[in-house]
């Protein structure tokens, strides 16, 4: 049985304080589509500016995370997004009118009891996993702590606290599978020690700020806390996590570490693709749908079609007329009708949610991250799979789109285009 994406069955809105900023903020959560992903929304900004819960984006580490692109900054969604994979989620949009989450009481819990009582919905789109296969690790020599990952069937996690001290006893919890978030975790809250307070820390409302010694409240927290780190490659893993002494910092080092593993694997993992199945667009619908006409137009079927992605196939003959100068003694498909080809695609990924999509049309704003592997020639099956990679806000698309040939990658780039209506 094939394992599904989940969202929520509808939105959610909270309301707190910020544990650094000390602002009143009003964030929510939304129902998102497919391939979504944890979306950032900042609602106070004008156009309403946006950000995927995504590691490159991280700043600092010191006193959790602080998320930064080139528009605004977030602060302190570490307990946020430790709820949301907790609760076994994929795609969720989070609205918010300031720059830092409310700490709540310091815990997942009222995400998490928030989210139960709307109710999780399945999707149609399979999940993905990256199956941890060889022994991955990193440690901090200044500290002494360390994260090792190795192979399991299930995500599960191991976490061994030790305070180098004689008053509070050295700690440890467990998560054996994602079910016992809620039960076993979610609840466990922030703290700190006495000689770290500070004023404006102590008094912030609502915030319990508990000194623990014979539970394991502190290593369940951590525990909390590197699943909301984590959350940040982007993908759901399967593996166990051992954990000596972790912290923001020594988690998200760890988690670079991943970052690097799943990049190779994903330049290895080819998609399949069922050619045999009848088209979803035949080459007379793509025609009423996108303004290209032959010789121009180079996507003949699609095959595949969700909120957020798209594939579609290209049959390159030797009819093509581009083959008669490029090159006469060597035929090549141009690498620039390639990049046209992932946006045709791309654009019946748009252009079919429309009313009237022959009213309008995609155009190019810009082409980045282009790569070419090898050749495309007469008689080679040209398979593109494009995805979205951002929400379409204000008629900008953001996509990114690879063709195979035979199962392996020919080429691949990012466009950024923008919808506009035909005059």
């Amino acid at each position: 049985m094939l394992d599904k994406q989940k969202t929520i069955a509808k939105k959610i809105s909270f309301q707190g304080i910020g544990l650094y900023t000390e602002k009143k903020v009003t964030i929510t959560f939304k129902p998102a589509p497919e391939n979504t992903g944890f979306i950032f929304v900042r609602t106070d900004i004008k156009g309403n500016p946006y950000m995927k819960a995504n590691l490159s984006f991280l700043k600092e580490t010191e006193k959790g995370f602080i998320l930064e692109n080139n528009v605004f900054k977030i602060r302190t969604s570490e307990h946020v997004l430790a709820a949301l994979t907790g609760m076994d989620l994929d795609n969720i949009i989070i609205e918010l009118d300031n720059t830092e989450f409310p700490i709540m009481d310091g815990s997942s819990k009222y995400f998490v009891e928030a989210i139960e009582k709307v109710g999780i919905i399945e999707q149609n789109a399979e999940r993905k996993y990256y199956s941890i296969k060889k022994i991955i690790s990193y440690e901090d020599s200044k500290t002494g702590g360390e994260i090792i990952a190795l192979p399991s069937k299930k995500f599960e996690i191991i976490i061994l606290m030790d305070f180098d001290s004689k008053f509070i006893d050295t700690q440890n919890a467990v998560l054996k599978n994602l079910n016992q978030f809620k039960k076993k975790i979610a609840s466990s809250k922030t703290f700190c020690f006495l000689y770290e307070k500070e004023e404006k820390i102590v008094n912030v409302k609502n915030v319990n700020f508990l000194y623990y010694n014979t539970s394991n409240e502190m290593a369940k927290h951590y525990l909390l806390d590197i699943i909301g780190d984590l959350t940040l490659i982007g993908v759901k893993l399967k593996g166990k996590i051992i954990a000596y002494k972790p912290c923001h910092y020594i988690n998200t080092k760890f988690a670079k570490r991943l970052i690097k593993k799943i990049k190779i694997f994903k330049k290895k993992d080819i998609p399949q693709f069922d050619l045999t199945k009848n088209p979803l667009f035949d080459i007379k619908s793509i025609m009423r749908i996108l303004p290209h006409k032959p010789p121009f137009l180079l996507v003949d079927k699609i095959i595949e079609l969700t909120e957020n992605y798209i594939i579609g196939v290209k049959n390159v003959t030797m009819n093509e007329p581009f083959f008669m100068g490029h090159f006469p003694k060597e035929p090549i498909m141009p690498g620039v009708l390639q990049i046209e080809a992932i946006a045709q695609v791309g654009g019946i990924l748009v252009l079919n949610k429309l009313k009237n999509p022959e009213s309008y049309s995609t155009y190019f704003l810009k082409i980045d991250k282009v790569k070419f592997k090898q050749k495309v020639v007469p008689g080679d099956l040209l398979v593109f799979q494009v995805d979205l990679l951002e929400p379409i806000r204000r008629g900008i698309v953001h996509m990114k789109g690879k063709g195979y040939v035979n199962k392996k990658l020919v080429v691949e780039a990012e466009v950024l285009a923008k919808i506009m209506k035909i005059d």
